[in-house]
């Protein structure tokens, strides 16, 4: 199974590309990664630069010439870097869906979390007119459902409504990470995935962490993929998804770290612990 990776890359710790590429090799996956940032690190004191979207672009066209689209499974992508990358991205997409109409597309939408978004301010409208209805997957954080979809959330019936809107907008599946509302309860957290005629819900203990952990999202999305492209089932998917990441920020906080150790606790990959999802209703 091989899975395209656009996203971006940093050379210390975990995020994009860095964060997804090991796990989807843990779980027996092989991924082609093309970068579209180059940064030291992620935060502040970062240093590098966006890759930009006339690289992306010729890299994107040169792996298509290859002609090993065939064996491709997924494309999947994250953060983009500049607007320019989300359109060579777009017809890069495009094209190899038509060539191969089974090719799957899972789009993370990365802008931001917590209230904030950190990426340029054209970026959200490219994701929503653009990208997403290009994709078969969507898999944004709780706060990014809000900028795509314009609902605010307050609990779980809002984000079903956002989710349902998300949906209308092309994808086949919608998977919300990072989700907390009023009524769950404030020492949990939660992912929901959706479909036209499905919806599953899973939660885990909360960890107060030492500080920021990124990468999260781009670890999650990837490991989701990957186990819905193995079993085709979406409850599934979710289960075991909600296992590495609750085993993954456990271990974590365990080892004072602010970063996910991926080396060190992958076993976490491979046999995570288990959290039964349950099915909403509108």
């Amino acid at each position: 199974m091989n899975i395209l990776s656009v996203q971006s890359h940093v050379s210390v710790g975990h995020a994009g590309n860095a964060s997804a590429v090991f796990p989807l090799q843990r779980m027996g996956i092989n991924v082609w990664p093309v970068y579209t940032v180059l940064f030291s690190n992620s935060g502040a004191s970062r240093k590098g630069s966006t890759v930009s979207a006339g690289w992306v672009k010729e890299i994107l066209a040169g792996v298509d010439a290859l002609g090993v689209m065939a064996q491709c499974n997924a494309i999947l992508s994250g953060y983009l870097g500049e607007p320019g990358t989300a359109d060579a991205l777009a017809d890069a997409v495009s094209s190899m869906k038509q060539q191969h109409p089974d090719l799957l597309y899972c789009c993370d939408p990365v802008m931001g979390d917590d209230g904030r978004v950190y990426v340029d301010e054209d970026l959200p409208a490219l994701f929503l007119n653009t990208l997403i209805p290009l994709a078969d997957m969507v898999t944004p954080n709780q706060f990014e459902l809000e900028l795509l979809t314009g609902c605010s959330i307050s609990n779980l019936k809002s984000i079903l409504e956002a989710g349902r809107k998300l949906l209308a907008a092309g994808p086949e599946v919608v998977l919300v990470t990072s989700v907390a509302v009023s009524d769950m309860d404030s020492d949990v957290i939660g992912m929901i995935a959706l479909t036209e005629h499905d919806t599953w819900y899973v939660q885990t203990p909360f960890f107060e962490k030492p500080g920021a952990i990124g990468g999260s999202g781009d670890v999650a999305t990837a490991v989701f993929l990957a186990r819905y492209l193995l079993s085709k089932d979406l409850k599934l998917a979710l289960e075991y998804t909600a296992g590495v990441m609750f085993a993954l920020f456990e271990y974590a906080c365990q080892q004072g770290s602010r970063d996910l150790l991926l080396i060190e606790a992958q076993d976490k990959l491979m046999n995570p612990p288990q959290f039964n999802a349950q099915r909403l209703s509108e």
